[in-house]
């Protein structure tokens, strides 16, 4: 059963990383332990402490630097074995055990324009090292939905075929990171799979606690980019683990986010839960970055968490002042440049 509102911090943390009934059948299915490269990030904590609880009995490893204060003694707290290392170390990374099934969401997205040097060393010459490291491994690598060219807002959303020319260089950088995936996977047989996220909603973050303190603080919503996927980041983190159950030799993509929403829609909606009235500027454009989940809807089902309901916990959470990542998605930039 769903709450009807995220009390806290640690609620919300706990949410986001209860597993389905789905993903403990199909982990049950997938042997062997799991590591999760770049588990410090946004999803890597919750993504690994649901691994641990749909399979208890299994090892999970986190590997990260862990330069979050505390964030490696929760994870333990919840059976995840951490590991520091800089995962650009090659040395580190052949130090690393075995693992045959890897989730990789090591990445560089916020902060990209001005240090483009390092954001391509993150996004293209990191998977290349650590596709051939775990060569013999299943790998579920996380990508992103930016790969794809702006599309129109009235079609379905681009399909897993469509040739990856995005805008700007991080965009580019991450083309990079499923091209170096797709040549180890080529070359040693590695089965995986590409996830092409948009948005996981988190309420601490994502376009809809952006749109929520916009219009807390009385900001106007910018409607040039006025379309976009989003989905709830439990959701995110159930279908990136059962897709280790789906991984093809060689690897391909997977689109994964949840239906097109209206940012217009989604900023009434909770200018209406919040009191506040919603002042927009500019027209939505005939093109957003969207995507085609069909397929991923086809395996996994529709998502267990509704747009109504995350306007409702959106809204909610950012009325009480809970916490903020502060990390702003840009879901409104069509330069491509974060």
């Amino acid at each position: 059963m769903l709450p009807d509102r995220i009390a806290d911090v640690e609620a919300l943390e706990a949410l986001m990383s209860t597993p389905s009934p789905a993903l403990i059948e199909t982990l049950a299915r997938v042997e062997g332990d799991l590591m999760v490269l770049g588990v410090g990030g946004k999803m890597g904590p919750t993504l690994a402490r649901m691994a641990k609880l749909a399979g208890p009995g299994r090892r999970v490893i986190g590997v990260a630097r862990f330069s979050e204060p505390g964030l490696r003694e929760k994870l333990e707290a919840h059976g995840i074995e951490c590991i520091a290392a800089d995962l650009l170390s090659r040395k580190a990374l052949q130090q690393l055990p075995e693992a045959p099934n890897i989730v990789f969401m090591a990445g560089r997205k916020f902060g990209s324009a001005g240090s483009e040097w390092l954001t391509w060393a993150m996004n293209a010459w990191l998977p290349g090292l650590v596709a051939e490291r775990f060569s013999r491994s299943r790998i579920v690598a996380f990508s992103t939905a930016c790969v794809y060219p702006f599309v129109n807002v009235h079609g379905p959303g681009a399909p897993e075929e469509t040739p990856p020319t995005p805008p700007g260089e991080y965009a580019n950088s991450c083309v990079a990171r499923e091209r170096l995936f797709e040549h180890f996977s080529h070359l040693h047989g590695t089965a995986g799979r590409l996830i092409r996220l948009s948005y996981a909603i988190d309420m601490r973050y994502g376009v809809l606690h952006d749109l929520a303190q916009k219009l807390q603080a009385g900001e106007v919503i910018d409607l040039g980019m006025g379309h976009a996927n989003v989905i709830w980041q439990g959701d995110a983190n159930d279908w990136a683990l059962r897709a280790l159950a789906h991984c093809d030799t060689p690897t391909t993509p997977l689109n994964l986010s949840g239906p097109a929403i209206s940012i217009r829609h989604a900023a009434q909606g909770l200018a209406d839960r919040l009191g506040v009235p919603a002042r927009f500027t500019g027209q939505e454009a005939a093109t957003a970055w969207l995507i085609d989940c069909s397929r991923a809807f086809a395996l996994f089902g529709q998502p267990q968490v509704s747009l109504e309901r995350m306007l409702d916990w959106t809204a909610d959470w950012v009325r009480r002042g809970q916490p903020s990542l502060n990390k702003p998605t840009h879901f409104e930039a069509r330069d491509g440049k974060y």
